[in-house]
């Protein structure tokens, strides 16, 4: 997998993972593409569209304990939700989804918590 140099500046979450094989199989059902690194399985890089989300192995990770998340911004939330509902995520417990929803601070957003406790919200900026 090749990485295209960015033309903004760039920020990429970087996540902990119980199983990289299982973090991407996850993620791959959400919409994102990727492979564990050439150099290091236990490291993954996935991406949709603009989007990069990096993940490492860490074994001892108990989901429920964990704090560990992203805001993803993006131009269409919309395209983002229908692919993560499509997984058919509850909406409680670990793994879940959020519904997609207008909020009073200005983002339209919807949260998806993986399998290993990673929150990850998902939302673009409404006009007011």
């Amino acid at each position: 997998m090749t990485t295209a140099l960015p033309s903004t500046d760039l920020a990429i979450p970087i996540l902990p993972s119980r199983c990289v094989s299982d973090t991407l199989a996850f993620y791959k059902r959400l919409g994102f593409d990727g492979s564990a690194h050439a150099f290091d399985n236990g490291y993954a890089i996935l991406t949709r569209e603009r989007v990069e989300i990096h993940f490492f192995t860490h074994r001892d990770l108990v989901p429920s304990e964990s704090w560990a998340g992203c805001y993803i911004r993006v131009m269409d939330v919309d395209s983002y939700y229908r692919a993560c509902a499509s997984s058919g995520l509850p909406r409680t417990g670990i793994p879940r989804m959020d519904v997609l929803e207008d909020k009073p601070w200005g983002l339209r957003e919807f949260a998806v918590v993986d399998p290993d406790g990673n929150l990850i919200r998902i939302g673009q900026v409404i006009a007011r």
